[in-house]
């Protein structure tokens, strides 16, 4: 189950302009205001640890500010049905990875960039985890001001209505698609919507996104996906199937 979610993931989040519209929509409007508008840049490679990447996928990304800063998008995708309690942790050491990496490829810096984390669940169970990196640290009140810390955005799929997931057709399909991968007592309700959504995407997106709810959407019988492929594109269905 976890590859499908890997793969399907990381597709998305590798294409710059649809990565750059999710997180214009769901990173907090302060950062989002001083992004310029040039699409996010991938930077390649992974900061999970070997043993973790059953649940945990990531994605780094080099951005400019209007100012002409340049700054590090960090998101970590959880794919777990119920949240990762640890991610705070989990955090901290990807990002200090990611630093260390600009480091190594900017040995003469004199300032660091900015690194804003992000985290995208799409669990069944509503995300609940407090979303500061203190909120794992056991330490007296007063010291608070003395310690690291910092706060991430989580985007939890779960807790958005479906008609509101992006306000981009095509991402809306993907998110879509991802939300209900596990939601196995909901996926037979969501298919006109489904349905609806694919219609407005593109072949190569929709043939990706019928190979992932076909490995994911375990309500989902063989008729049940002709006739989705069917009412998409009926050109496909002898192909697909």
């Amino acid at each position: 189950m976890i590859q499908p979610h890997d793969r399907f993931l990381k597709a998305l989040l590798s294409n710059p302009a649809t990565a750059g519209t999710l997180l214009r929509e769901r990173l907090p409007k302060e950062v989002v205001a001083v992004l310029s508008n040039d699409p996010p840049e991938l930077v390649e490679g992974s900061f999970v640890d070997e043993a973790l990447r059953t649940h945990l996928t990531d994605r780094l990304y080099r951005v400019k500010t209007v100012t002409g800063r340049t700054a590090l998008l960090y998101v970590l995708v959880e794919h777990k049905s119920f949240p990762y309690v640890r991610i705070g942790w989990q955090l901290l050491k990807y990002m200090v990875e990611a630093l260390k990496q600009w480091e190594r490829e900017n040995p003469g810096w004199v300032h660091l960039p900015a690194i804003v984390p992000f985290v995208f669940y799409h669990g069944a169970t509503a995300w609940q985890v407090p979303d500061e990196f203190l909120a794992l640290v056991d330490a007296e009140e007063g010291w608070r001001p003395y310690l690291l810390n910092f706060r991430y955005t989580v985007l939890d799929l779960g807790q958005i209505d479906d008609r509101h997931l992006s306000h981009q057709p095509n991402l809306r399909a993907w998110l879509l698609a991802a939300k209900y991968a596990t939601r196995d007592g909901q996926q037979i309700q969501v298919k006109e919507l489904l349905v609806k959504a694919l219609v407005e995407i593109p072949k190569e997106d929709f043939r990706f996104l019928m190979r992932y709810v076909v490995e994911t959407y375990r309500s989902y019988d063989e008729p049940t996906v002709r006739e989705i492929i069917r009412r998409v594109r009926p050109e496909e269905e002898m192909t697909m199937m």
